[in-house]
């Protein structure tokens, strides 16, 4: 079996700190971040960042849905790490400094892929597939903490099209 990994980034409007403190607040707003891929969301456990319980299903396409129950921790300061206890999947949220007042925000999952003809597919098409999931998820999250860390400043009070 061969080890498949998706990578998605993004640079985002909004301090290190803001983005990683959304990203790991899974009692509210993670659950705003995901597309419709995502079902039964429920915080199990914990609710924000390190020792959190986090369930869903993720449906990456029509035929494939994934049960997900995800412990969570922080080894490292912006470093957010989700590991599936019903898989071999771990996903990492990575969140460094971009610039004055922005932040790059890249997450990446790994997890072992099937053998044979079936894992060449999965080689070649899950990443791609998850990375459109994970842009979505980026974009989401640009929208929520641009919009808070800007809240304080003038503006023209447009909304973020949700």
């Amino acid at each position: 079996m061969a080890q498949v990994e998706a990578t998605t980034e993004r640079i985002i409007a909004a301090d290190p700190e803001t983005v990683f403190d959304a990203l790991a607040d899974y009692e509210n707003t993670r659950a705003k971040l995901l597309p419709s891929q995502f079902s039964e969301y429920e915080v199990r456990e914990g609710g924000d960042g390190e020792g959190s319980l986090v369930h869903w299903k993720l449906q990456a396409t029509s035929k494939r849905v994934r049960d997900c129950l995800l412990e969570v921790t922080e080894p490292s300061d912006g470093r957010l790490v989700e590991k599936d206890r019903n898989s071999s999947m771990v996903t990492t949220w990575t969140v460094t400094p971009a610039g004055e007042g922005r932040s790059k925000a890249v997450v990446t999952s790994v997890w072992d892929g099937a053998g044979g003809i079936g894992g060449f597919f999965e080689r070649t098409f899950a990443p791609k597939g998850l990375g459109r999931i994970y842009d979505v998820i980026l974009e989401r999250l640009a929208a929520e903490t641009e919009t808070t860390s800007q809240s304080g400043n003038a503006g023209n009070g447009a909304g973020t099209g949700k």
